[in-house]
């Protein structure tokens, strides 16, 4: 039984989905973390540029153990991860950020749940984790904790952390949710899509180690408007 289980986990393989827009200055390190990961499972490296206008094209083709996908113009985070997903041939599908806000030394601990038959989704909740220091400014703050709120409230889920950047599926799951996201909204929309198909969310508590909008942090509070728009029209619609 025990070689049966060990020849199992050799012939799986996890998918990382890394989008990437202008991070010159972190996607190195941030590739260095991931590749230097030992996993009992195969692991794939499938790097989106979304059309970086700095040198991140440039360190990104320095890096050879990686599958790299070039968008010609800038399109989005949710695109790039769509074209990430189109990619990615594992049998499990993990999204990591190209910054350094959070750690691949985590994901051990977000697989197994799958590995291990209890769950096809899992999440890294940040808030679970009450060592991290838990946001990058208050407005970021609140404005997670709002999107939460809204995500427990119109799909009588009960999980802690929407929006964190750490979402790990069965590959079928994802591959079958026919996401439309462009930006930010990637995760509203895959909580949204992954709840109405009966899935539960299982949740790991990570590390996180934020990052202020003078570092490169994106998102803003126009997006915080639409990521709520999006769980609103997602609980209606397909």
């Amino acid at each position: 039984m025990f070689i049966i289980v060990v020849l199992k986990l050799n012939l799986m393989k996890l998918s990382i989905i890394i989008p990437v827009y202008n991070e010159e200055k972190t996607i190195a390190e941030l590739l260095k973390k991931v590749e230097g990961i030992n996993l009992d499972i195969q692991k794939e490296i499938v790097v989106v540029d979304d059309g970086s206008k700095d040198k991140t094209i440039d360190i990104l083709k320095s890096f050879k153990n990686i599958e790299l996908v070039e968008h010609e113009k800038n399109q989005g985070k949710g695109a790039a991860i769509r074209t990430g997903i189109k990619h990615a041939t594992g049998d499990i599908i993990l999204i990591q950020d190209a910054d350094l806000e959070y750690d691949p030394n985590d994901y051990l601990s977000l697989i197994q749940p799958i590995l291990d038959g209890k769950t096809e989704v899992v999440y890294g909740s940040r808030r679970l984790k009450k060592e991290n220091k838990q946001h990058s400014g208050i407005s970021f703050y609140i404005g997670g904790i709002g999107m939460t709120i809204l995500t427990n409230l119109l799909y009588n889920a009960k999980i802690t952390d929407e929006p964190t950047c750490y979402k790990v599926f069965k590959s079928e799951v994802i591959k079958n949710l026919n996401l439309k996201c462009k930006r930010f909204e990637f995760c509203p929309e895959v909580t949204a899509k992954v709840i109405k198909k009966g899935y539960k969310i299982y949740e790991v508590p990570i590390s996180y180690y934020p990052r202020h909008k003078n570092e490169g942090k994106k998102i803003n509070w126009k997006d915080g408007i639409e990521g709520a728009w999006t769980l609103l029209k997602y609980r209606f619609i397909n």
